[in-house]
Formats: structure tokens, C-alpha cells, sequence
């Protein structure tokens, strides 16, 4: 270790030699937020970032200052004292230089009697993405400093990035006012406090993230930003951000879809999706639906639904429709001038292709896609255990997909409903949403649908009348029946109906929620992550009976693995909500 020493020291002595000697007190204020910025306990590496090279503990190199008595450690040592806020290393320090009896300059001496101007300001741009949140420090003596620190709002409120120059924080302001000459960026007064509380939050938050975010003066700058802000008023209000209920959510959503941006989307899908466009806008960032930016549309839709959806990718394919008719709706509500909304719609056109091109290729979501960054996930075998487990799940299991060879590849057959199964009370209701369903399936689907809809529906029947004995439209049920059935055989989309035109066929906008009890009734959990599966070879036509052999003999190489099945197990375990 002090071999270790002997390579690092001179180099900082000589530095701190020379920022003394130029006279300019934020040279070495910015050496010494720059050593605490690379020692900071902050500074944790993931996974496979353990075995890069860095520096000993803070304490351990301080150690070695007061054991080289100069000049340089005294002045680095005063610096350090007052930027960290250690009370106790600030009375060492005080001691060990006064025994030095070396002549500091005035404004180090009596650094820790500097003061924060009495101004702050926020320049922030319409869109929101983030905000620069400026400040300024009276160093004893004369000298003054101006803080900037830009905070983003796109990664979750957090600081960024940062810079301090010398000079007064007037001087700054002006010189921000007359380079931005942008309408939609405006600069105006913070309450000290507040900037204090906002950028204490935002660096705390920023900390944390990982990859670090690295500028070339951040976070080499942070400890400096943070002295600085500490010496504003306590007692301010952070970033606010408001609480939105399931009826506050729901009634925007039907405030949207009511409005002209949204003509021709009001259909199941086109709701859904705008349901999960409005959980990222009030869950993340933030926390405002209203808000879309070039920056907020490439995040959604290059990363955060396909990592975090999981559905098939002819419904995904929808929402960049959905995404633009929100983004008119949304900055006609706010007020937005034109020119924005059209470079936020071309935000949409110029990222749909990569969209749509990672909606239907293989890929990892939730915290598997964090484990696949570090290297610590394979994803081409995680992928294979994930699509086994959807071929398992989709008929009940290993030993049933191991036997669909079993099963005879004849056509489902053109079989009468069968009454008997269905207990006497529901029989009229249940008759009623037959007919309703056969009607359907000679219209858009076939007979085999028609065959596997009416055994799905004598299964609810027996499985739990209560189902039927509940207040409701026949048509929903019908619908919900023939929207179970068509999901599990992938019959929705090209090549047969869209899932609006069959949930059209019956009059209704969703069947997702009447399906949830027929689903409990044959003893599948409907709260599962994932695709609706019916988890039987029963309702299942030949030709899915046949494309689900086919997967599952193109896995057949990697089942023999066991770490795969272990994979798979896991796969069936995770739910996408595991990653925020």
C-alpha cells in the first residue's frame, strides 16, 4: 500500500503546487472536488465491475496528507475538510495546520465563512425534460463562484450534469439570458431553499444510477455542487411530483379518446395501449401524462416498452399510432406551438422502425435484460427457456407438450354443444351467449373455433355458474368466449380477424375483464404475467396443435440442458413488473 502511496502523491502535491500558485480559487476547489468525486463510497460498480482497478478508501489517502507535512497537504487537507461537511476531519485539520504554521491564502483559511448568494434561478424548457438550476458562493475575501446543474427529468429527476466558473452569478444569468435565444426555454427565480432541497434530491437520485453518468465536469464537480447547495437556506421544497389515481388516469384517457387527435383508435387494443402510455407518463420521470418531447418518445419506444410489455408483437405494433394521437392531444392541452409538436411527431417516425423491428425479434425484459448487460445472463439460452415455458404453459404443462404427438392431427371436430354440463338455473343465459358465439365463429373464425368456443363455454358453465348468474350483456360474455379461444390458437391478425373486428362483431371495446372469471373457472390464474393461455390442448386447433410441435421440436436440443429448465422456471416466476 504505501508503494501505492509513493506513485499517487507526488503527482496530486505537484497539482495542488500549481493550482496554489495561479491564484485562482476554483482551480484548486475543482482539484479537490475531483479527488472527492473519485473516492466517493457513492461509487458502487455492478457485477462484472468489481474486478477494475481503483483507488484505496478516501480515509486511507487523507491519512497520508497529514503524514507529508507541506504546504500542498496543508492547503488540500482545508479544502477537503470544508467541501465533505466533516466537523470532526475539519477540527483535525485545523490543529495539524496550525502546528504547520503555513500561510494559506485569506479565502482557503476562511473557507468555511463563505456564503451562498442571496439569488437562485431555474432555466427550463416547455417539453420538460429537465431544467439547469443555477446558484452562486461568496468566497471570503471577494472571490465568487456560479453553479449550474442541469437536471433531467427523462431518467427519473436526477442530476446529470454540472459545472462551477468563477465569477459573479449576475454575470452568469446575463450571459445565459443573451446566448439562449430559444422561446421555449425561460429563466426565472427560484426560491434559495427550494434549489437547495431540488438539487440535494436530484444528485442523491443521480448517484445511484447505473451506468455513472460521466460528463467531462461531472461528476468530477458534484462534491463542489454539493458544498455549494448546502450553503443555500434548509428548509425548501423538493420536486413535487403529483399523484394520479386509477379514475384521474381513466378520465384523461377518455378525455383523449373523445377529442379529434383520437378518431378511428377507439378500439380495445388502441385503449389498452393508451392505458400503458399513461401509466409511463404519471409512474415515471416526472410523473406528468401530458409531457412528450423528442427525448420522451425515443425512451418509450426504443427501450421502455419493449423491455417492460410483455404481449404480442401484432398488438405492440399499435402504438406509435396510439403514441402520436396522444402527443396532439397532449400539446394541444398544454398549449404547445406548433413547430414542437411536429418535432415530436417526427420523433415517432424517425423511431417506429427500430420499434417495430424489436417488438418481434427475441429479446429480454425486466431485470433479465439488466443480468444480460453485465454479462451475467445468456440471452439466447434465457430466451429459449422463455419461449419453452410459453409452449408449456400454453397446454398445461411439460408432460402435455411432450404429448401433442399423441393427439390426433385431424381437424377439431363439428361437435354440438353439450347442454348436460351446464347446471339448470343458467342454461337460458348460457343458450343465449351460444348462439351469439356460433354467429361469430361462422362469420370471422371457423368451425374449429366454433367447436373449441362452445367446449369453453360449457367448461365456464360447469366450472362456475356464478359466472352466468352475474348481471352483464350476453354479447360480452360471447365476446370475451371468442376472444379466449382466438388468443390461445394466435388467430388474431394477419391471416384472420383483427381483435377489434371480432370485439366489433359483438358491440363491446374490451373483453379482457369479462374474461378474468371464465378463466378462474377452469382453474387458470388470470392474473398471470404474459399472454392469455387456456393452459389445454382441448381448445386448440390443429394448425396451432401443429406449430406448437414444431417450437418445441426446434427446442428440443437445448431442453436436454437442465440449466435451461432451471432457466425456464425462473422465466414462469418473473413478472415484468419486477424492474422499474
Amino acid at each position: 500500500m504505501a508503494a501505492r502511496r509513493e506513485r499517487r502523491t507526488p503527482d496530486l502535491v505537484d497539482e495542488v503546487a500549481g493550482a496554489l500558485a495561479g491564484g485562482e480559487p476554483l482551480d484548486l476547489l475543482a482539484l479537490t472536488s475531483s479527488f472527492l468525486a473519485a473516492t466517493d463510497p457513492r461509487e458502487r460498480r455492478l457485477f462484472g465491475a468489481q474486478d477494475e482497478p481503483s483507488l484505496p478508501p478516501r480515509e486511507e489517502i487523507v491519512e497520508t496528507f497529514f503524514e507529508v507535512p507541506i504546504p500542498e497537504t496543508s492547503a488540500l487537507l482545508t479544502a477537503i475538510a470544508v467541501l465533505t461537511g466533516d466537523d470532526v476531519l475539519r477540527s483535525r485539520v485545523r490543529r495539524e495546520v496550525a502546528t504547520r504554521a503555513h500561510v494559506l491564502p485569506h479565502w482557503l483559511a476562511e473557507l468555511d465563512r463563505a456564503r451562498a448568494h442571496d439569488r437562485a434561478l431555474q432555466m427550463t424548457d416547455v417539453l420538460g425534460d429537465g431544467e439547469n438550476l443555477v446558484l452562486g458562493v461568496r468566497l471570503p475575501g471577494g472571490p465568487e463562484l456560479s453553479v449550474a446543474v442541469y437536471v433531467d427529468h427523462n431518467l427519473g429527476t436526477v442530476a446529470k450534469d454540472g459545472f462551477v466558473v468563477p465569477g459573479a452569478l449576475p454575470d452568469l444569468v446575463e450571459l445565459m439570458r443573451s446566448e439562449s435565444d430559444d422561446p421555449d426555454v425561460t429563466l426565472t427565480e427560484l426560491d434559495p431553499a427550494d434549489a437547495r432541497a431540488r438539487i440535494t434530491e436530484a444528485v442523491e437520485h443521480g448517484a445511484m444510477v447505473f451506468p455513472p453518468l460521466e460528463t467531462e465536469t461531472w461528476p468530477a464537480c458534484r462534491p463542489l455542487v454539493e458544498w455549494a447547495a448546502g450553503l443555500l437556506p434548509a428548509g425548501g421544497r423538493g420536486y413535487e411530483r403529483p399523484k394520479w389515481s386509477e379514475a384521474d388516469r381513466q378520465a384523461l384517457a377518455e378525455r383523449c379518446l373523445a377529442s379529434p387527435f383520437a378518431a378511428g383508435l377507439d378500439d380495445a387494443d388502441s385503449r389498452d395501449l393508451l392505458d400503458t402510455l399513461l401509466w409511463f407518463g404519471t409512474d415515471y420521470g416526472p410523473r406528468d401524462p401530458l409531457r412528450w418531447s423528442p427525448v420522451a418518445v425515443e425512451i418509450v419506444l426504443t427501450d421502455w416498452i419493449p423491455r417492460k410489455i410483455v404481449a404480442d408483437f401484432r398488438y405492440l405494433a399499435k402504438a406509435p399510432a396510439v403514441l402520436r394521437a396522444l402527443i396532439r392531444f397532449s400539446h394541444a392541452e398544454r398549449g404547445i406551438r406548433p413547430g414542437l409538436t411536429e418535432e415530436t411527431l417526427a420523433a415517432v417516425d424517425e423511431w417506429e422502425p427500430e420499434y417495430q423491428a424489436a417488438i418481434r425479434a427475441p429479446r429480454l425484459q425486466g431485470p433479465e435484460a439488466l443480468l444480460a448487460a453485465v454479462g451475467a445472463l445468456d440471452p439466447e439460452e434465457y430466451l429459449d427457456a422463455v419461449q419453452l415455458d410459453e409452449l408449456r404453459r400454453a397446454v398445461g404443462g411439460a408432460r402435455a407438450l411432450d404429448g401433442l404427438d399423441g393427439l390426433d392431427d385431424a381437424l377439431l371436430p363439428d361437435e354440438p354443444f353439450v347442454e348436460k354440463r351446464v347446471p339448470a338455473d343458467v342454461r337460458d343465459r348460457v343458450a343465449e351467449v351460444r348462439e351469439l358465439v356460433d354467429r361469430c365463429c361462422d362469420g370471422l373464425l371457423d368451425v374449429e373455433h366454433r367447436t373449441a368456443a362452445r367446449w369453453l363455454l360449457a367448461a365456464v358453465a360447469d366450472g362456475d355458474p356464478a359466472v352466468f348468474r352475474r348481471r352483464g350483456r350476453a354479447e360480452t360474455a360471447a365476446a370475451a368466449i371468442c376472444w379466449l379461444v382466438a388468443k390461445a390458437n394466435r388467430s388474431l391478425g394477419p391471416g384472420g380477424p383483427q381483435a377489434q373486428e371480432l370485439l366489433g362483431w359483438f358491440g363491446v371495446r374490451s373483453a379482457s375483464q369479462r374474461s378474468e372469471p371464465m378463466l378462474a373457472a377452469i382453474g387458470v390464474d388470470p392474473h398471470q404475467p404474459g399472454e392469455r393461455a387456456l393452459e389445454s390442448p382441448t381448445y386448440l386447433t390443429a394448425a396451432r396443435r401443429r406449430q406448437l410441435i414444431a417450437d418445441r421440436d426446434r427446442l428440443a436440443g437445448a431442453t436436454e440442458d437442465d440449466d435451461l429448465d432451471a432457466l425456464a422456471e425462473h422465466a414462469a416466476r418473473t413478472s415484468p413488473d419486477d424492474l422499474d
